[in-house]
């Protein structure tokens, strides 16, 4: 089956990718005004202490004592806030291949492009080639490449299910039984890989969409689940976002731009089985010329969103960036202000994956945290575009960018 690919290639490097992280050095920011969640008040000339990648203090100028030895990097006239997750990324593009032996120097750079200016110290792939992921996130927590913390998640097709905007000679792992789909999970979870994402939908261009049949589908999701693993979908019209209810999934990976809304029934169980959305809406800007249909594509999905957020669910950021060449941030987050709050934006960034993944130390700036901080020029809950104009990125007490 597809799988076997996967399985023997990775057998000598699937053991090898714990790796102990860099020495972090003592820091201090002051000055700035820090929001120490997304729900949180103002802190105005605020200093954080840093220790071993770890929040060691917080608190005003002049009540936090300041370790002599420390690096200073002065936020006057900024905004600190937690570091940022993208929930939805792709290492697949060609600088990524043999990312094990590359020189570091050309992959920080374009990590950089890419991600760290941008301020995310935490994002999941969502499907990328192992052989060249768990070797880059061996270097990056060994601190040969100034990046995020990754999580990488294994994706399963359908059978027939290639989707036309991928080179037609790529080898995928499709599942045409639910036993396939148990063996490719089994498969992942011997890799130690983070998660799966299952493609319940796929886009076949002037064909009609293949679906992945709910049993299927399940029997994956009932592998990762026994190993407390997340199960993301990508749904690529309603039949797709039914076999996410049915089967158990977790996270939707994209909202659906073929259905105006969700259907009350929908928002009933996706409410009751804590499903969460990530709704990369700034995709659907990129896959049709004509500037109507992206307008109607758009008021689909925000709208979505909107009842999704409305209705209690968690909403997680993700541009799918990697596939798409959207680097770049304020769309997404101007997009999703339509439909959102600025500390609704700023909580899909910070607490809300914190919070889905159970990653405890995350997505506040609060003693004893993890040292992941975005120093901001702006203030991102005056105006949301300020999410984007990042000065400093920090991540476990590293910092991995720093504006010119």
């Amino acid at each position: 089956m597809t799988g076997t690919w996967l399985r023997v290639a990775l057998f000598l490097i699937g053991s090898a990718v714990a790796s102990v992280a860099a020495h972090a050095e003592t820091m201090v920011l002051r000055g700035g005004t820090l929001y120490t969640s997304a729900d949180a008040a103002a802190l105005p000339d605020a200093v954080i202490v840093i220790s071993d990648g770890v929040i060691s203090a917080v608190g005003k100028s002049g009540d936090v004592k300041e370790p002599a030895d420390a690096r200073v990097i002065d936020c006057s006239g900024k905004t600190v806030v937690a570091g940022f997750w993208n929930s939805h990324v792709h290492f697949t593009e060609h600088v990524w291949h043999n990312a094990g032996e590359t020189p570091a120097a050309p992959l920080t750079q374009h990590m950089q492009e890419m991600l760290t200016r941008w301020g995310f110290t935490t994002v999941w792939d969502l499907g990328s080639d192992p052989r060249n992921i768990l070797p880059l996130r061996k270097r990056i927590a060994a601190g040969e490449v100034a990046g995020p913390n990754i999580f990488l998640a294994g994706s399963i097709f359908p059978k027939d299910g290639h989707p036309a905007y991928l080179p037609a000679d790529m080898q995928l792992p499709e599942a045409s039984t639910p036993d396939e789909a148990t063996q490719l999970a089994r498969s992942y979870m011997d890799l130690n890989l983070d998660g799966v994402k299952l493609f319940t939908g796929v886009f076949k261009g002037n064909k009609p969409v293949v679906n992945m049949d709910p049993a299927i589908a399940r029997a994956a999701v009932d592998v990762a689940h026994a190993q407390g693993k997340p199960v993301f979908a990508h749904p690529q019209n309603k039949t797709g976002v039914e076999t996410v209810i049915t089967a158990g999934v977790d996270i939707m990976a994209h909202t659906d731009p073929s259905e105006a809304g969700y259907a009350p029934e929908q928002l009933a169980r996706f409410k009751a089985q804590g499903i969460a959305l990530i709704p990369t809406l700034s995709l659907f800007t990129t896959v049709v010329l004509d500037p109507a249909v992206t307008n109607r594509l758009l008021a689909a999905t925000v709208n979505q969103l909107k009842q999704f957020s409305e209705n209690g669910g968690p909403v997680l950021f993700g541009t799918d960036v990697g596939f798409t060449k959207l680097y770049e941030t304020t769309q997404e987050y101007q997009l999703m202000h339509r439909a959102l709050s600025e500390r609704e934006v700023l909580a899909s960034l910070t607490t809300n994956p914190a919070r889905y993944f159970k990653a405890a130390k995350k997505g506040k700036v609060e003693q004893g945290f993890d040292a992941d901080l975005v120093v901001l020029d702006g203030d991102p809950l005056s105006d949301v575009a300020n999410l984007a104009k990042v000065s400093s990125t920090i991540r476990a007490g590293h910092v991995i960018y720093q504006k010119p």
